[in-house]
């Protein structure tokens, strides 16, 4: 377990950085808000949603797909399935999950109280990443774990997917702009900035679409695919409509948000 964390750790500061550089560099769109400000309290909620873990969650995923691996338990336990087939097909069901539970965030009711946390941000870039309510980072985790014990997946493809998935988070979130034939090219293979700032367009069938977080074909495979907001991406305004102050963006704020009525 704690050479799990050092990984997670480690590879989370080098994509963090290198996305970073990048987000210096070329960047996409003018920021509208002070990022001191964003980036402050985005990363409190890191560190609250860290804390929230690890107190209500003594076990991670890594941990319990050890345990079920090791009694050859779960589904690809019982069919006994190679490795190199279980591995990729692992991934992908984990995927695909999350995927599920994205779209179930914007249709449950109570789900989207929560998550709308995440896309009451007024600007787009990497620490819109880690902005995620810690009720809801809390039920992410119990959510996966149960995916896990129930496929019985390899703890080793368990971890890579984690890695993976906080990887392309800050990618996907990113405010850097790539060159228009890459990007077309990538976002066939993986969940690009270009596509993924659709999803936090104001415009409500903006925001219900694009949920994918890794791979783009679970969008394209339900309908929920959307190549291009209407507005112009680099100036179309960002967030929901019931928190439009930048103070509604601070940590304390931000925490309540689930507990205030409205969409």
């Amino acid at each position: 377990m704690m050479s799990e964390a050092v990984i997670r750790l480690l590879s989370f500061g080098a994509i963090f950085v290198v996305v970073g550089l990048l987000e210096w560099k070329y960047p996409f769109r003018t920021l509208a808000h002070r990022k001191g400000f964003r980036w402050l309290n985005n990363f409190g909620v890191l560190v609250v949603d860290s804390i929230a873990v690890r107190l209500l969650l003594p076990i991670l995923v890594v941990g319990v797909a050890q345990h079920v691996y090791s009694q050859q338990s779960g589904l690809f336990g019982l069919i006994e399935l190679p490795l190199w087939l279980a591995a990729p097909l692992g991934f992908l069901l984990l995927d695909l999950a999350i995927y599920a539970q994205h779209w179930a965030s914007h249709y449950v009711p109570l789900l989207w109280r929560l998550h709308r946390m995440h896309h009451a941000d007024l600007d787009f870039d990497m620490s819109t990443a880690l902005r995620f309510h810690p009720i809801e980072i809390v039920g992410s985790m119990i959510f996966k774990i149960a995916i896990v014990w129930a496929l019985g997946i390899h703890p080793m493809v368990v971890l890579v997917f984690e890695v993976v998935l906080n990887g392309t988070a800050l990618f996907n979130h990113a405010n850097f702009s790539i060159p228009t034939k890459a990007e077309r090219v990538l976002r066939w293979f993986v969940v690009t900035p270009d596509m993924h700032r659709v999803h936090h367009s104001i415009r409500p069938e903006e925001t219900n679409s694009n949920y994918g977080f890794n791979f783009p074909w679970w969008d394209r495979l339900f309908g929920t695919y959307v190549a291009k907001p209407k507005e112009d991406a680099q100036t179309m305004p960002i967030g929901i409509e019931l928190f439009r102050q930048e103070g509604d963006s601070s940590l304390p704020k931000m925490l309540i948000q689930p507990f205030i009525s409205g969409r």
